[in-house]
């Protein structure tokens, strides 16, 4: 831990004032930001990653209890928070050195542990020494905000998935070089088949061959990005460039089973009511505001916008460990005020690696267009956007 304290203020020394790019030429005044950020590196959910027999030899083991946040992944979390201390400070909406005023930050997390210590140790590295706590609901059955209960109906989402295009079977048919990548890592060919299956009161699940692979896809990379030796990696027989193949099934398990307008207008509903209100500056919210939740939330908000965003050395719209997507407020000259959305993540071996992030290695931070607007979005359209979702979801 103390060669970690070393680390971030070396990096933290290193950085010098500095401005986002786009606000040295548009003349554009950051105001706030909020931030929906996806818990950094975990072991497989539960002991078995994937179906018995659909492996050649056991997942790698994991030291930490199933779901829970790794002590890697939280110093790549604090990692981040001590870059972002040192990225807002420069453009103005907090301290660059002290603790910020009391409510300029708000932390809210999932709860679920993983997301709950992912918000620590952020703002660790955001405030060090601060104080600065995080907000959590008591229980899974009272987090309304990311684990939102009996809003969908199961039958009306199974139908909006199957609709989702191009369908299972040409999904399949157009991952056959993916799926030749996993049945090498595997080391044994999955049966094709895949199907999608109802869930009372919630999304379709994605089951079969195409979910399998989506877990395991993800299993492999929380494996790399832990900083296990390769060996362990897929059990030797994955590369970097094998991994960033076999992500691109966790976007294909989201787009049907979250992804439709009928499920990810209503599930992503309460975290796109909070980037309001935070956006507005309702009570209760901060010149940051950051919500620490799951990959699921963040597919939702991504469907809910209808937008595709590109994350790091990621695949399209796929929402890596530790990552966020974050909303802007600025405003110009005139005072009028507009929405950046833009998505920000450290690469795949910055977090490996735990490479200290400074001006000069930052982690990535990407625009990206949200439909409806242009490029710089008004905050009165971006409002009557997520207002008009929120009002009256699309229908099944």
């Amino acid at each position: 831990m103390a060669g970690l304290r070393n680390m971030l203020m070396a990096a933290m020394m290193a950085m010098p004032a500095m401005a986002h790019a786009a606000d040295a030429t548009d003349g554009l005044k950051l105001e706030r930001v909020v931030m929906v950020m996806r818990h950094s590196v975990r072991p497989p959910t539960k002991a078995q990653a994937t179906p018995a027999g659909t492996t050649a030899q056991p997942w790698s083991s994991w030291t930490t209890p199933y779901g829970d946040l790794t002590p890697h992944g939280a110093d790549g979390a604090r990692l981040m928070g001590a870059y972002y201390r040192t990225f807002l400070g420069a453009r103005g909406i907090l301290p660059r050195e002290g603790c910020a005023p009391t409510g300029d930050i708000v932390a809210w997390a999932s709860s679920k542990p993983r997301a709950i210590k992912t918000a620590e140790a952020f703002v660790e590295g955001l405030q060090p020494g601060c104080g600065l706590k995080v907000a959590r609901p008591d229980s899974e059955e009272t987090d309304v905000v990311f684990h939102p209960a009996s809003i969908i109906n199961g039958d009306i989402a199974l139908k909006a998935s199957q609709r989702t295009k191009p369908g299972i079977a040409a999904e399949t048919k157009a991952m056959a070089k993916e799926f030749a990548i996993l049945d090498r890592v595997l080391g044994r060919r999955l049966d094709r088949a895949s199907h999608l299956e109802a869930a009372k009161d919630d999304n379709a699940s994605l089951e079969g061959a195409l979910g399998v692979a989506s877990t395991a896809g993800q299993t492999v990379l929380l494996e790399y990005v832990e900083g296990k030796p390769m060996d362990q990696v897929g059990w030797g027989r994955a590369s970097k460039a094998d991994i960033q193949a076999l992500l691109r099934f966790h976007t294909v398990k989201f787009r049907y089973e979250v992804g439709n307008p009928y499920v990810a207008q209503r599930y992503a509903a309460p975290v796109a009511a909070e980037i309001l209100k935070a956006l507005n500056g309702e009570a209760g919210t901060g010149k940051l505001t950051l919500l620490v939740g799951h990959d699921t939330n963040i597919a939702a908000l991504r469907g809910f916008l209808d937008a595709h965003f590109t994350a790091a050395d990621y695949p399209q719209d796929d929402p890596p460990p530790g990552g966020a997507m974050g909303f802007e407020l600025v405003r110009n000259a005139k005072g009028e005020a507009f929405v950046r959305a833009f998505y920000t993540a450290q690469t795949m071996d910055q977090l490996r690696e735990l490479t200290p992030l400074t001006a000069a290695n930052p982690p990535a931070y990407s625009y990206f267009p949200i439909p409806g607007c242009a490029s710089l979005c008004p905050l009165t359209t971006f409002q009557k956007i997520v207002s008009g979702k929120l009002a009256k979801p699309a229908p099944n």
